[in-house]
């Protein structure tokens, strides 16, 4: 049975983490470094344990460590922050042009973000009429190459930051249609920078095929991609128009302007 929020434990269960957490509270209530000494008294934490916490969060880059015997707060925590903000807010603004999509399509639409060598699903909409073996859930992820959206920031990348990935990743296929060689992959990232949508052609499912189409924001970045999959016999290119628009709504809620997209196409 599926636990209610009341049912939920209040603290966490692994005292380290309760005390990881103490400390980061402290060190947030702060704009200035605080000695140890400080921290220890206001969590009530032993200075030996505290130090051993605090150093071990500092590997992480989640507190930095700007003289010594003091603490403060670190990067790393920003730039987790930035991102879950920059989720939040595609997730927000795609979920009703998602749900009209998929009423107009009846097959699953997915919203995706680049992270690190692979796309992570972050949204989708879904019905059991689809017909679709293979549905992706939220969180799961996949090669970028081996994905129309993830060849939508493979096409964004120039070709050096693309060679690289090929060499770091080694191309990898899943089925006898994925793109395993370099020399292809560009070829098919040129057809993506042209028309200015990606397709997956059975690449990491057989029997499944996508298209999709890109999200940017106000400073015309590319920070999503929004796609449609379908059994290979049933993906209708007429979608495509619809997907672009839907891609596009989502941009211009984001604050997209395309003078900010051409802009960013001429650099």
């Amino acid at each position: 049975m599926k636990k209610r929020p009341e049912d939920m434990p209040t603290k966490p269960t692994v005292q380290v983490l309760e005390r990881m957490f103490q400390l980061i509270d402290v060190l947030a209530s702060r704009e200035e470094a605080i000695t140890l000494k400080e921290i220890s008294e206001r969590t009530g934490l032993h200075p030996s344990t505290t130090h051993r916490i605090l150093n071990d969060l500092a590997i992480g880059r989640f507190v930095d460590h700007p003289e010594s015997g003091s603490y403060r707060l670190g990067m790393r925590l920003l730039e987790l922050g930035n991102l879950v903000k920059a989720r939040l807010s595609v997730r927000d603004a795609a979920m009703a042009p998602m749900r009209q999509l998929h009423k107009l399509t009846q097959q699953p639409i997915n919203l995706s973000v680049r992270q690190g060598d692979e796309i992570v699903y972050i949204e989708r909409a879904y019905s059991e009429r689809s017909g679709m073996q293979v549905v992706r859930a939220i969180g799961g992820h996949a090669p970028l190459h081996l994905t129309s959206i993830g060849k939508l920031f493979l096409a964004a990348d120039d070709p050096q930051r693309v060679r690289a990935y090929a060499t770091r990743t080694g191309l990898p296929g899943h089925t006898h249609n994925s793109i395993t060689q370099l020399a292809a992959l560009e070829r098919e990232l040129a057809k993506v920078r042209q028309h200015g949508v990606a397709r997956d052609n059975e690449e990491l499912e057989l029997g499944v095929r996508c298209m999709a189409a890109g999200v940017y924001d106000d400073q015309g970045e590319l920070v999503a991609g929004l796609s449609v999959s379908a059994p290979s016999d049933r993906l209708n290119e007429s979608w495509l128009s619809k997907l672009q628009a839907s891609a596009h709504d989502i941009s211009l809620a984001l604050g997209y302007h395309p003078q900010a997209g051409a802009h960013k196409a001429r650099r």
